[in-house]
């Protein structure tokens, strides 16, 4: 992931600015775990390193404040989670997309340049599901 998206977001605008197998990049500074960004907030490290792990005890933060979409980004790979946390979401009425977790960068920057209300919940890219 190379140059900046858009030069027109408000200094401090938390963005995804490069990853790899082991690193997700946000606003330049690495991360070597999974991590959440909700509320203008990183918290890293965040949650399980595989997606088979992940409980419904991990959303409390985003069901508690929740944004318009929330996007999590499951690793390696485009999979989902276990039924009882996609219906979690679907029982709070928060937008939920899966996606690999390059693809859950992209679409995060894209939204946010939007100007809409997004959280997201990343996997390392690397990791298998």
């Amino acid at each position: 992931m190379k140059g900046d998206i858009n030069p027109l977001l408000p200094k401090g605008t938390l963005i995804f600015t490069a990853y790899d197998d082991d690193y997700i990049e946000i606003n330049r500074e690495r991360y070597f775990s999974g991590l959440c960004v909700h509320q203008s907030a990183i918290i890293s490290p965040w949650g399980p390193e595989r997606l088979r792990e992940l409980e419904t005890a991990h959303l409390t933060g985003f069901i508690k404040q929740p944004p318009e979409v929330f996007i999590l980004g499951t690793g390696h790979l485009t999979t989902f989670p276990d039924m009882e946390v996609m219906q979690c979401m679907a029982d709070h009425h928060i937008g939920f997309e899966c996606m690999d977790s390059r693809s859950a960068a992209r679409t995060y920057n894209i939204l946010i340049a939007e100007g809409r209300t997004v959280s997201a919940a990343m996997l390392l890219p690397g990791a298998r599901n």
